[in-house]
């Protein structure tokens, strides 16, 4: 999955669009108005397109300059040695200038002259301000520190695999950054206090596992007297090392280098984290061991009721995504049947469940080679489809693609796969990340399925593709929303099949298993969080219901408790991508082309499922009107 960069210094999720008031009642598409037009008139709304998105360029850029991180994620360099602000009054300012350019936007620019992009794009970017403006009254029912997307593991992986070493000077950067890590740290500490205060804490396992993890950023040198090195110590220590290979700097400066290095992280990174443990264990005793979900909160309902509306970009209710959830777990397990019957095993299918999940032909050694084999057979799966993807559509992404395991400190047993992306230049590829530390909970019959997912056709050809779109403005080639991306990339985990795809059945079976999981998902999701089930209620009906290894199931129901709505993004995604290609094929008969189809999804960048939907029906009209 695509994680957003920074829980609290980029401010949120993008995950809507509200169209302007005059485009809603038209029966006649923006496509078909615009060819209507004269032809001076069609010179005046490029005009008028061709002036926004100049000020989106520049609008654009003024928010990366308020997130120093961002920009290394993009693979710039601009204010290298800086941390963004975690603080609220940081969220306050950067709200601020969000209203402010909102303003600006409606009182500068004629939504009736725009083109259908820069329509879709005006709706967007005032769609960001209104979901950072919405989500301001639950600050405090954010869980600051948890063990899936906690920025206090987020930090130093960005220094590990993102903040760039070319120069003395990126080094240098690199050292001031260790210090506004422990500024950042210190600083969403408080935050973290404040709402536990308001009564607001994550679930006991929740703080166990950042401890876990903190613990393991300050084992080892130069913390402890140890022949193992901690993980930023041996990554300084790696890139002041290339610096010399490469004759960028001399020995007197490579050992200054190597000493400031040591100093900040011994004197302000060390501090930080050991005052971060201290507090998290300080709090263990109030926290729950059997959490339900936080419904419980202080305003949590309505908390839970804004999270599954970014999420989904859908005004589903909570009833409805868990009577939905109950409808595919259904359909999936008539079709999980077929499939038992066809390989000629005997029994029910809790039986084969319990073959698959402890046969031994289903899983690699628990080995550093069983390892290195789940990765490079990964990657076979992933190169074999690519060979095909000519077929099924006419853009295709420029970014490589690499397999790598989660680095150790970060790595959970069970926990699931996931995709960063690279840079738009393709300097730096995507990353397919896969947890290996417990080799049951990565059985073989699910690999392939997931290897789509994560790589291509899904995360990594989505996420490259609209990183390289140059057809429209740069912030919507960074746009996230989740139920567009994760519906993409599990719409083509189906899309794969018929692509001629997972040759052995059990395969097939697993693919069959991770869409079960996401229908699962839908259920114990709004189960948790609307209803009242329990973690231990949650991980039964899980394991009633598929043959995941217990431990993965653990690890995501723990995800779900921590990160309400997201989960529910994927099936509902999903369903509408299938839906829009239905009624795209229904309404075009033998002039639909599942390239123009895939082209049209993948063109625009992310966008919201209702978005996403007029932009299928402008491609319908336009052949239709070609024909």
């Amino acid at each position: 999955m695509r994680h957003t960069l920074l829980a609290f210094s980029i401010a949120a999720v993008l995950t809507g669009c509200n169209p302007a008031p005059d485009s809603k009642n038209s029966t006649t598409t923006p496509a078909q108005a615009e060819a209507a037009k004269p032809a001076e008139t069609v010179a005046v709304q490029q005009s008028e397109s061709e002036r926004i998105n100049q000020w989106f360029e520049q609008k654009y850029e003024e928010q990366l300059q308020m997130s120093p991180l961002q920009m290394t994620f993009q693979g710039r360099k601009d204010k290298n040695d800086q941390i963004d602000d975690v603080t609220e009054a940081g969220e306050d300012k950067m709200l601020a200038w969000y209203a402010g350019t909102v303003e600006e936007l409606k009182a500068n620019f004629d939504y009736s002259k725009l083109d259908t992009e820069a329509k879709t794009s005006y709706d967007l970017w005032i769609y960001q301000y209104e979901e950072v403006r919405d989500a301001v009254p639950f600050r405090v029912n954010q869980y600051v520190f948890n063990q899936m997307q906690g920025i206090h593991a987020l930090l130093p992986q960005v220094m590990i695999n993102f903040h760039k070493v070319e120069e003395v000077k990126d080094m240098e950067a690199y050292i001031t950054r260790i210090g506004g890590i422990a500024k950042a740290i210190a600083e969403l500490q408080q935050r973290a206090k404040k709402y536990a205060d308001a009564g607001v804490r994550p679930p006991r396992f929740a703080y166990e596992g950042v401890i876990e993890q903190v613990n393991n950023l300050v084992t080892g040198a130069p913390f402890t007297e140890s022949d193992k090195e901690s993980p930023l110590w041996s990554d300084a220590k790696g890139k002041i090392e290339a610096l010399k290979k490469a004759d960028k700097l001399d020995d007197a400066t490579a050992q200054k280098l190597t000493e400031d290095a040591k100093n900040a992280l011994t004197s302000q990174f060390l501090p930080a984290y050991q005052n971060l443990a201290t507090f998290l264990t300080s709090e263990l005793d109030k926290t729950v061991v059997n959490p339900t979900g936080v419904s419980t909160q202080p305003n949590g309902v309505a908390y839970y009721n804004l999270r599954l509306k970014q999420s989904t970009t859908t005004d589903l209710t909570a009833d409805q995504i868990h009577q939905i959830g109950l409808d595919e777990v259904a359909r999936l397990t008539k079709e999980m049947n077929t499939i038992k019957d066809q390989v000629g095993f005997k029994g029910s299918l809790q039986d084969f469940f319990k073959f698959i999940k402890t046969d031994k032909q289903f899983f690699y050694e628990d080995t550093d080679e069983g390892r290195q084999a789940y990765l490079k057979d990964s990657e076979a799966f992933i190169r074999e489809i690519e060979a095909k993807l000519p077929q099924y559509f006419g853009i295709l992404p420029k970014a490589p693609l690499i397999i790598k395991r989660v680095e150790p400190f970060r790595e959970q047993p069970g926990a699931a796969q996931h995709y960063f992306p690279g840079t738009a230049d393709g300097k730096r590829p995507g990353i397919y990340y896969a947890h290996l530390s417990d080799m049951k909970a990565m059985p073989k019959n699910e690999m392939e399925a997931i290897a789509y997912h994560e790589g291509s056709p899904g995360h990594h050809m989505q996420i490259s593709i609209a990183q390289e779109l140059t057809g429209v403005p740069k912030f919507r080639t960074q746009a996230g929303f989740t139920a567009y991306q994760e519906g993409w990339a599990l719409y083509t985990e189906t899309l794969a099949k018929e692509m001629g795809q997972y040759k052995n059945p059990y395969n097939d079976f697993g693919r069959l298993i991770t869409e079960m999981w996401r229908a699962v998902r839908l259920v114990v999701d709004t189960g948790m969080h609307a209803k009242g089930w329990t973690e231990q209620q949650a991980v039964e009906y899980f394991l009633a219901n598929s043959p995941v290894a217990e431990g993965a199931v653990k690890s995501e129901v723990r995800r779900y408790l921590v990160w309400p709505g997201q989960a529910t993004s994927y099936k509902i995604g999903m369903l509408k991508i299938l839906e829009l290609r239905a009624k795209a094929k229904a309404d075009l008969g033998e002039k639909f082309d599942i390239r123009g189809f895939h082209d049209t999804v993948l063109g625009g960048g992310a966008l919201p499922l209702k978005v996403l939907e007029q932009r299928v029906q402008n491609w319908v009209d336009s052949v239709k009107a070609k024909g």
